[in-house]
Formats: structure tokens, sequence, C-alpha cells
């Protein structure tokens, strides 16, 4: 595998997901802590799944070939509903820091809004669900071996890297309707979280037909964005005026004297 494939990987991969941090969360030092712990719970959410699954495989028939199939298929699962736990005490536990900050705060607005929280913890997730689908798959790429050499699919790199920038995507809007969910306690939008994120983790079980995997992918990222996109508050309307630069409001707070 070539430099250029290596990094271009990386970049599909990453790319959105740092240009997210960069310009809306990076000069903000809050937001940059929530975003930290939001990966944190995530990690843990990967810790417990892990031990209990290699406790599971330990007492299992290591020889039976359909009894190891759905040990995977039990720590996909179990995996899915760790971190969707985790997300949902993240999120208890946010609200109770935004209360302490709000009593620090000299102000009487909240110094960071549930929908801000929801998009940088999800956002976290995201972030460090990212690092652990695909770090290792560059650090093998480097070699020894040839990707397709046995007439397997070529696109094996190519292909994680966009079914990673969606997973990271997806966290992220997860997260805001998570949130939301929470705050509105519509419990069947959370219902609706978990299973598309358990589809979404399915899916991958389609490999190495990738276009059965990545398609359907990528149809629930833009759904579910769009589901995001109005739990944060926006609106056909409001999307229009902005893309035809006719938003008053937002060309107002940021402009900039010449």
């Amino acid at each position: 595998m070539t430099a250029s494939v290596f990094f271009g990987c990386t970049f599909i991969a990453f790319g959105p997901a740092i240009a997210l941090f960069l310009f809306t969360i990076a000069r903000d030092p809050l937001r940059v802590i929530f975003l930290i712990a939001g990966a944190f719970f995530w990690l843990c959410s990967l810790l417990l799944s892990s031990l209990v699954w290699f406790i599971t495989v330990q007492i299992s028939n290591k020889e039976s070939s359909s009894q190891q199939k759905g040990l995977l298929i039990f720590g996909v699962v179990l995996s899915v509903l760790l971190q969707e736990t985790f997300r949902f005490g993240y999120y208890k536990l946010l609200k109770k820091a935004n209360e302490g900050l709000l009593m620090l705060s000299a102000e009487e607005t909240m110094p960071i809004s549930i929908r801000q929280l929801a998009y940088v913890s999800g956002l976290g997730f995201g972030f460090m669900s990212g690092a652990f689908s695909m770090v290792n798959i560059l650090a093998d790429s480097v070699g020894p071996g040839t990707i397709g050499i046995h007439g397997d699919s070529q696109h094996y790199f190519l292909s994680s890297a966009f079914m990673t920038m969606a997973i990271i995507l997806l966290h992220m809007f997860w997260g805001v309707v998570f949130f939301d969910s929470c705050e509105k306690q519509h419990w069947w939008s959370l219902a609706v979280v978990v299973i598309s994120h358990l589809l979404v983790s399915c899916l991958t079980f389609q490999n190495p037909q990738y276009v059965g995997s990545l398609v359907p992918t990528y149809i629930i990222v833009f759904l579910v964005g769009l589901w995001a996109f109005f739990c944060a508050g926006g609106s056909l309307r409001n999307l229009q005026l902005c893309l035809t630069c006719k938003d008053k409001d937002f060309l107002l707070a940021n402009h900039r004297p010449r």
C-alpha cells in the first residue's frame, strides 16, 4: 500500500470530523473538555463489552464454527447496547454538570446548551469509535501482503475508510437525536436510535460485499442526519435562507468589517 493511499484513506475517514472539530469546537475549551469526556465514555463501553466478550469466548467451544459465529453476533449487539447505555449515562451526567455550571456562572443562561452538548458528545463518541475502527486497519495496510492477490476485492481499505466516516457522522447525529429524545421524553425515538445503530453494525456482516453494506449505511446516514437537523431546531426555510445567503441574522452575526 502506497503512502498516498494510506493518507488518502485517513483523510476520507477523519476529514469531515476533524473539520467540524476545528471550526466548531477547538476554540471553546469547555466544548473540548466535553468532547474528550464523551470519547472516554465510549472507551469505557468498549472496555466493558471487550471484557464480557473475552470471558464468553474463553468458556465457549472454540472448535464450533456456528457457536463462534453466534458469539460474534452477540458481541456486536452487546457492544451497541452498552454504547447507548453509556450515552444515556453521559447525558445524565451532563445534565448535572450543566446545572452546576449554571450555579457558578454569573449569567442567567447555561454556558453551553443541551443541543451543543449533544453535538459535542456525539462527535466525541464518533472520534473514538472511528479511531478503533480504522487505526488497526491502517496499521495492517503497510504490509506485508497485497490486498486482492487471491481474487478478493481490492477496495478493502477504501471501503473501510468510507464506513468509518459514516460511523463517525452517525454517532454525531445519534447524539443529537438521543439527547433531544431524552429532553422531550420521546422514548420511541430512543428505540429508533438503538435499532438504527444495531442495523448499521449488522450491515458490516455483508462484507466483503461492500455495496451491500455501504449503500444502506449511507442511506441511514442521510435519514438520521436529516432527523438530527430538525431535532437541533432546523427547518427547511432557514436552510434555504442560509444556502442562498438571505438569512439576515446569520449574515450580521458573521459580518466582519473590512
